[in-house]
């Protein structure tokens, strides 16, 4: 007898295996009701084996949930090449293919109580009925009208309820479930976006689409290097319809909520005769209506899914392209295990299932770059000019260490206070970018030197005017704003720094007429605060957008002009060997925003480093001169694209057991590493404490993955890991702090 390997529901991560009794068919990614001690319980098969000789008989399985496997052929592969690549536990992965909303049975299909009218009712009764029961006659007569289809009671008026039940027992109406759609979009109305005219740049771009779209054997994926405004949208739409043409489903991954709406305003409109055929999956639906989209995709009534990174594992069948918007930001890297970056899964995927695969980005990762000009993994696609045909915009360094400081370094220089107010005049749109939130960035004490930090991190606390409270951005502690120093009752203590909450109250009093809104993780707490205030930005209800980096990029608004970065340094500075790439790519993006219609764009940069390369390479929108010398610093110190690195971790509550459990992962490690294999030395964690854990950190190098992957299990798999200690690996980790 065959057995059923079954990861069980639940945080407990627990898997057994069940015999499976005869006559029932079992595959892996079948949902199963399973007993589970002394009580039935739910999970998701994994996989079918023989199992070994045992003393004692398997309990059986009792039923299949569904009677078709939830996760589809494409997926389990996915998954077994992400045990291989990152070293995760398939039960751990398993859990991000099938979404707790699905595997949860308490999030069914909502259903409704529809109302249809029995056929043939002699007319005597409904005589009858107007003279005695004048609400139910009225009721009757409009269900009669509705035909077969009938009306959900809900809308059939207030008190509704008793009437109908009357005619129910009347035998006069029959009552039926009726299963409806939790739309997240339901309330919106779309409008047909009919095609658009391509430039020669976007339509070669297209063609090359579809060549591969059309010869699956000789698909490599393209990278689609369009600067800003060049218009890669429309050729994403354009992409999918023909995708779509050929049968084929779609997926389009994008790197932030923000730019969620967006593009699904461009897909629904584009595609509004048909609008079942767009789902969403993105973390701000509700249980229920991810369920409802899940299954939509799973069934095909959903052919193209828009989303984020979790996006990439949509149980599409017959998936015919991936497109990756962004495919730079590293918001695609998934920072709870598994730690898998949804791009590079993207590509994989794609080849597993002979799929299409476009990255695009004004500013490609120099990993994506490096693969399409020397290795010749990917075919680079470019697009050089804008759409509309207007010029990118004119950048300007603003050096703050020439600004007057009268009481500290301002915020807003003379000369970008000045061109708000000319751009104001004038009626245009304007768009500040700084990637801090809250009113102060710590609160420090000038006598003694002391900073309020946080009582679980080794991380100052954020001062929020708001809540008049100091807020830790990591684990989320708050304290009582002290009225002296903590430690030498100084009432002198005062605010360092400045975030966009500060920024806001000093544009409202410099500008008190203008129309000002702000968008940081602060305010977009409150489900479609974010979708409203766009739209209100774009309907030209606000003048002034302040924001973190959720309006850095991807978005579309053809009246702002003006751009303002008010502190570009605050991301070069991160001990990250990607902090440059970021801080270039970042400038690059939001740059972007500025003249995307018919005015000329202007984008200010205030900075206190104004000869950084990552600025001047910025300033000029010089892409190519910017990736010949990171690929010259990233060939010398041995980082990625020229190799892969692993980062292991350690936690606990402890300092010393965490950092001697890593003094003794380095030591077995090295005791015979794999040839090539370049191992760190043990550190502390540049935020060596969070959430009460003490943190150390060892990075690896080598230049094939799976051979570090490999022997980082090798070593790992012989040596016990204290219960108080949390180790994690990180596969191409993003994120260093």
């Amino acid at each position: 007898m065959l057995a059923a390997q079954v990861l069980i529901d639940g945080p407990s991560e627990l898997v057994f295996d069940y015999a499976i009794p005869e006559g029932v068919e079992v595959v892996p990614g079948h949902r199963v009701k399973i007993p589970l001690r002394n009580r039935p319980a739910s999970g998701t098969v994994l996989r079918v084996h023989e199992p070994v000789e045992l003393n004692f008989d398997l309990r059986p399985l009792h039923s299949l949930i569904d009677p078709d496997p939830l996760i589809t052929p494409g997926l389990l592969q996915l998954a077994d090449w992400m045990t291989g690549y990152y070293g995760t536990p398939l039960e751990h992965i398993m859990r991000s293919l099938l979404p707790e909303a699905v595997r949860q049975e308490n999030h069914s299909e909502k259903t409704v109580k529809q109302a249809i009218a029995t056929e043939n009712i002699e007319p005597e009764v409904l005589t009858q009925l107007a003279k005695r029961a004048k609400r139910q006659h009225a009721i009757l007569s409009l269900l009669q009208a509705t035909g077969s289809e009938g009306m959900p009671i809900s809308q059939l008026g207030d008190g509704a309820a008793s009437p109908v039940k009357a005619l129910a027992e009347k035998g006069l109406i029959t009552l039926k479930d009726i299963a409806v759609q939790r739309d997240p979009e339901g309330d919106e109305t779309f409008l047909h976006d009919p095609v658009k005219k391509l430039n020669p740049e976007q339509d070669a771009a297209l063609n090359q689409i579809k060549a591969s779209l059309d010869h699956p054997e000789e698909r490599t994926p393209i990278l689609l290097h369009g600067i800003t405004g060049s218009g890669k949208t429309e050729v994403y739409l354009q992409a999918t319809a023909a995708a779509l043409k050929t049968g084929r489903s779609v997926i389009v991954l994008l790197p932030e909520i923000s730019l969620t709406p967006q593009t699904v305003q461009r897909f629904k409109s584009r595609f509004s005769e048909t609008p079942e055929l767009v789902a969403i999956l993105h973390s701000t639906l509700t249980q229920g209506e991810r369920f409802d989209e899940w299954h939509r995709i799973r069934k095909g009534v959903a052919r193209v899914v828009i989303g984020a990174r979790s996006a990439i594992f949509a149980p599409l069948p017959d998936l015919g392209l991936i497109l990756v918007d962004e495919e730079h930001e590293t918001t695609y890297k998934q920072e709870n295990p598994p730690k898998y970056h949804g791009r590079d899964l993207a590509v994989v995927r794609a080849h597993l299932e002979q799929a299409t695969i476009v990255l695009g980005s004004a500013t490609p990762s120099v990993e994506s770059y490096h693969n399409s000009r020397e290795k010749e993994k990917y075919q680079l696609v470019p697009l050089t000019k804008r759409a509309d045909g207007q010029a990118l915009p004119l950048v300007r360094i603003v050096d703050m260490r020439n600004e007057p400081k009268k009481g500290g370094p301002p915020i807003l220089s003379q000369r970008l206070r000045h061109a708000m107010e000319q751009k104001l005049a004038a009626g245009d749109q304007i768009i500040l970018f700084l990637n801090r939130r809250g009113f102060a960035r710590s609160l420090t004490c000038p006598t003694c030197g002391h900073t309020c930090e946080c009582a679980h991190c080794s991380i100052p606390t954020t001062y929020h005017r708001a809540e008049e409270r100091l807020i830790c951005h990591l684990c989320g502690y708050q304290a009582i704003v002290p009225r002296t120093c903590p430690k030498c009752q100084d009432p002198a203590i005062r605010l360092q720094g400045y975030g966009t909450e500060k920024v806001e109250e000093i544009l409202r009093k410099v500008f008190p007429k203008s129309r000002l809104a702000r968008l940081d993780g602060d305010t977009v707490r409150k489900k479609h605060v974010l979708k409203r205030t766009l739209a209100d930005f774009k309907a030209r209800k606000i003048d002034i957008l302040l924001g973190t980096q959720m309006i850095a990029k991807g978005l579309d608004f053809p009246n702002v002009t003006l751009v303002g970065v008010l502190n570009a340094d605050l991301s070069l500075n991160a001990p990250d060997f990607r902090a440059g790439e970021r801080t270039f790519s970042l400038l690059t993006q939001v740059a972007g925003r500025a003249g995307r219609g018919e005015m000329e764009g202007e984008v200010f940069i205030q900075t206190f480093v104004p000869h950084s390369p990552s600025i001047q390479f910025a300033r000029h929108h010089d892409f190519e001169g910017f990736v010949e010398q990171e690929l010259e610093f990233r060939e010398k110190y041995h980082f990625p694209p020229f190799s892969h690195l692993a980062l292991l971790s350690t936690r606990s509550r402890h300092e010393k057991r965490a950092e001697f459990t890593l003094q003794t992962i380095h030591r077995r490690l090295s005791e015979d590493p794999a040839p090539g294999l370049e191992i760190g030395l043990p550190n502390p964690n540049p935020i060596v404490k969070a959430h009460d854990l003490h943190r150390f950190q060892l990075l690896l190098r080598h230049r094939n993955p799976r051979t570090l992957t490999r022997h980082i299990h090798q070593v790992l798999a012989k040596l016990p890991i204290p219960e108080d200690v949390i180790l994690v690996t990180d596969i191409d980790p993003h994120d260093f702090s």
